[in-house]
């Protein structure tokens, strides 16, 4: 695996559900790409023992962290701390493209 990579080259559409696709991964850290196509949820959810962050690559959603709902765009990153439940939901007509890291990583 290489030590750089362009996310453009791992984007991709599911109709079905988001689409994964893994960067890295390493003992301490999961670095991913999801992208949700216009209508698409990632439902709320928790990981016990892991923090996590998205980044927004590629257009803007809602995000759900704790009690907190906000739309980030472009350019934000989300944090979701370890126990705290969160979410995202792309309610607009373009794709989100978001790179997503946990650490550490689902076993």
């Amino acid at each position: 695996m290489s030590n750089f990579l362009y996310y453009h080259d791992h984007k991709g559409v599911n109709s079905n559900s988001i689409f994964k696709s893994t960067l890295f991964q390493g003992s301490q850290l999961l670095v991913g790409l999801n992208c949700l196509e216009p209508g698409q949820i990632q439902n709320t959810h928790v990981h016990s023992e892991q923090d996590k962050f998205y980044f927004v690559l590629e257009g803007k959603g809602q995000f759900v962290v704790g009690k907190e709902t906000r739309e980030a765009s472009a350019g934000c990153t989300v944090w979701a701390a370890a126990g705290v439940p969160h979410g995202v939901t792309n309610d607009t007509q373009l794709p989100l493209i978001l790179l997503v890291g946990i650490a550490p990583p689902p076993t």
